[in-house]
């Protein structure tokens, strides 16, 4: 593998040499640093010309002044080299990027795991009720969503999702019709989704609508727009749907004793609810993490000691349980923070941001600031995940209709496996081998900026400082985007490969 990699890496550099190149020469014709200077009335228009030139060495032929900025640029090889300096600011390109590139990585990680858990679930979901209403339903809501431009979803997010939203929060009560219209959506689309003898889709229906009902009466009757909370119950219950859910896919619910290890790796986090609050008021991103791998390495402990036939697949089940009820664990620490910001001054009772990726001077504890965070990435990441969800439920759904019907699946069923082992331990690894090639490049692709999206939400990420440099004819802005989103396009394309490998069995990286 390692020599796969290495493979790999040598003919990535090699186009990366070619690709700068080529870019670094059309900038070159393409723009006029001077351009600004000239067109100013300056007194001191020449000595402004000549200093200009100078910095940017601009009297060199292009193809000279391309091999010295590699050069300095592979400094970074042994620590001094430099990407250069930007005519816009006065700053170096390294320190824009430093800016740019973990803006641009909050909003691409929550809208593009986002999109892919929703699109894969659907695209499933879709392949397996072929044909049905449920079907065509999301057929026609991806196709709309795809074709949806992204600065009209933006707008219509700000006006809905943000100032009518906002204004709801003054006094969030939630009518009626607006309760029982939600929960009879749910009802009819849980309907769908069942498949089955019309009384099976009938009795899913009436229980999703009892649920979802419920849960909005719960909602606006305990004022949980205004201050939220899950509580050590609500956790040790969504912990336990998640163990039953997680079990169910990994290994069926008949497997008593890896239910039984995902449900003791639930209480063991409601154990521990009351000791983690003590905990939290030191945290820190290094500390979540770090309590995250611990909540793992628990759920493996756990669902080894259930011990059995299926250790491995216990351990895996629980560790998964464990995982996600530290999200719950987290996410009810964080909405105890919800009522003190959005009393802030700073907020004043209008949580959802339709600007920027921070509130200003905020300040506060941990919890606190990443709330904020969290509030300002709904709109942008809502606009992404709406627009790229749609492709990939639709590659799913291609992919896993393809799989269904190939000759090791009839024989999976002809054996006598239940159609929960036949779906997700033969079907669903086969169709996400196309996915591999989609989603790493997409990845690479959206990291390159989500330009509309930037610009519309005021996120100084790496499309908005792509844009800013090409208008200011700033050839080292430009070139420092370009490196980072091509490097990121070429890694990609490697990590697709190694994705194929761990895949498919017959794809071998070492050959």
């Amino acid at each position: 593998m390692l020599s796969f990699i290495a493979r790999r890496a040598a003919v990535g550099l090699i186009v990366l040499f070619g690709a700068t190149f080529i870019v670094f020469m059309m900038v070159t014709l393409a723009v006029d640093p001077l351009a600004e200077i000239k067109a100013s009335s300056a007194p001191n228009k020449q000595f402004l010309i000549e200093r200009t030139t100078a910095n940017l060495d601009l009297d060199t032929p292009p193809v000279l002044r391309y091999f010295k900025w590699l050069g300095r640029l592979a400094g970074y090889l042994w620590g001094n080299g430099t990407f250069g300096v930007s005519i816009l600011t006065n700053q170096t390109v390294a320190s824009q990027l430093a800016v740019a590139v973990p803006t641009t990585v909050k909003l691409v990680f929550a809208s593009v795991i986002i999109a892919i858990l929703l699109g894969v679930t659907v695209g499933i979901t879709t392949a397996l009720r072929q044909y049905s209403a449920f079907d065509y339903l999301t057929t026609f809501f991806t196709f709309l969503f795809y074709s949806l431009p992204a600065f009209w979803v933006a707008v219509l997010l700000k006006e809905f999702g943000a100032i009518r939203f906002n204004n709801f929060l003054a006094h969030p009560k939630l009518p009626v019709a607006v309760v029982v219209g939600v929960g009879a959506a749910a009802g009819v689309v849980a309907a769908m989704v069942a498949g089955g003898r019309a009384r099976t889709r009938l009795t899913v229906g009436v229980i999703a609508f009892a649920a979802v009902t419920a849960v909005m009466v719960y909602v606006d009757a305990a004022n949980f727009l205004l201050e939220p909370g899950l509580g050590v119950v609500g956790v040790g219950l969504t912990g336990a749907g998640a163990a039953v859910v997680v079990t169910a896919l990994s290994s069926g619910l008949g497997n008593r004793r890896v239910l039984y290890a995902a449900l003791s790796t639930v209480g063991v986090g409601v154990i521990l609810y009351y000791p983690l609050q003590f905990v939290f008021q030191v945290a820190s991103w290094p500390v979540i993490l770090g309590l995250w791998v611990v909540a793992a390495a628990v759920g493996v402990g756990v669902g080894l000691a259930w011990g059995g036939p299926d250790r491995r697949v216990s351990a895996r089940t629980a560790a998964l349980t464990a995982v996600i009820m530290s999200l719950f664990v987290f996410a009810d620490r964080l909405m105890k923070a919800w009522p003190a910001y959005l009393s802030s001054p700073r907020v004043r009772g209008r949580p959802i941001s339709t600007l920027g990726a921070v509130t200003p001077e905020l300040g506060g504890t941990f919890w606190f600031s990443t709330t904020d965070v969290l509030t300002h990435l709904v709109l942008p990441t809502t606009a992404l995940v709406l627009i790229t969800f749609a492709s990939y439920t639709r590659y799913t759904r291609s992919s896993m209709l393809e799989v269904m019907n190939a000759d090791y699946i009839r024989t999976a069923r002809a054996k006598g496996l239940n159609e929960r082992t036949v779906v997700v331990r033969h079907a669903f690894r086969n169709a996400l081998i196309p996915l591999a090639t989609v989603i790493p490049i997409d990845i690479a692709m959206v990291f390159g900026g989500a330009i509309i999206t930037e610009r519309i939400f005021s996120w100084r990420g790496m499309g908005t400082m792509f844009i800013e440099a090409l208008r200011g004819n700033d050839i080292y802005g430009v070139m420092g985007y370009f490196v980072v989103t091509a490097a990121l396009a070429i890694a990609a394309n490697i990590v697709a490969d190694l994705i194929y490998a761990g895949l498919d069995p017959r794809i071998r990286v070492n050959e």
